[in-house]
């Protein structure tokens, strides 16, 4: 089986600091795979490394079976990059943002409305489509943010604390979306600085999403997520 992700003897310093040191890390296809660790454990700058942003000291990444190094484009073609550090174009409308980085990853224009669509309402940000990103919440702002990551279909999802300082309805709506992605044999690589965030997602939150009658949807919106980028538009994977 290709691995979904694969890091061999991967290496960063910064003057005489040692960030990372020498990783080596498979991750099978289809898997929510999480690197946990207190702050300036060097999770930022692994998954930097790993995605195209930041070129490491020594070491490999591979991507679906690319050197990420060695042919930079096709393996971002195959990666979804949500960062820690939110730098979005902010006069921008959520729905124009969404466009925008659909259309830059060369969709078609017809798919970029119909998956943009989705992603807003599966997302809860139908009612925010048309506000300018510069006025959006945080928590508005890491889901329109993972929409944008999205919209091209990655195999593999690369968050940055994807949950930090949002509020549990918006966790939920995350939630939601990644389980869509790897039960359509996509995977997610994702970093956080807190232990036990698993049984917090599944717990407290449970409960307050109930109070507050945030429903989460299961219809098939988002099938797309499954499909292999190199196939056309609405193929799905043999």
């Amino acid at each position: 089986m290709e691995l979904a992700v694969s890091l061999r003897g991967l290496t960063k310093r910064f003057g005489e600091k040692t960030a990372v040191a020498a990783i080596d890390l498979d991750v099978p296809p289809g898997s929510f795979f999480g690197l946990v660790g207190p702050n300036g454990a060097g999770k930022s700058t692994t998954l930097k490394m790993a995605t195209g942003l930041l070129r490491p000291d020594s070491g490999s990444v591979h991507v679906g079976g690319i050197d990420v190094w060695a042919d930079p484009v096709g393996a971002k073609t195959r990666i979804g990059v949500l960062p820690e550090d939110l730098r979005l174009f902010e006069r921008l409308t959520g729905a124009e943002l969404i466009t925008y980085n659909g259309l830059l990853r060369g969709l078609d224009p017809h798919v970029v409305t119909t998956r943009g669509d989705e992603l807003l309402e599966v997302l809860g940000l139908e009612e925010g489509r048309d506000k300018l990103v510069v006025d959006y919440s945080h928590g508005m702002r890491k889901k329109v943010a993972l929409a944008c990551a999205l919209v091209h279909a990655p195999r593999v999802l690369f968050l940055d604390e994807p949950f930090e300082a949002i509020d549990p309805v918006s966790v939920r709506s995350i939630q939601d979306v990644l389980r869509r992605h790897t039960s359509g044999g996509g995977t997610i690589v994702f970093s956080s600085h807190v232990m036990d965030v698993v049984e917090r997602l599944c717990g407290l939150e449970d409960a307050f999403v109930e109070l507050v009658g945030a429903a989460v949807s299961s219809d098939g919106r988002l099938m797309w997520l499954g499909e292999n980028p190199e196939a056309k538009p609405g193929e799905r994977p043999a």
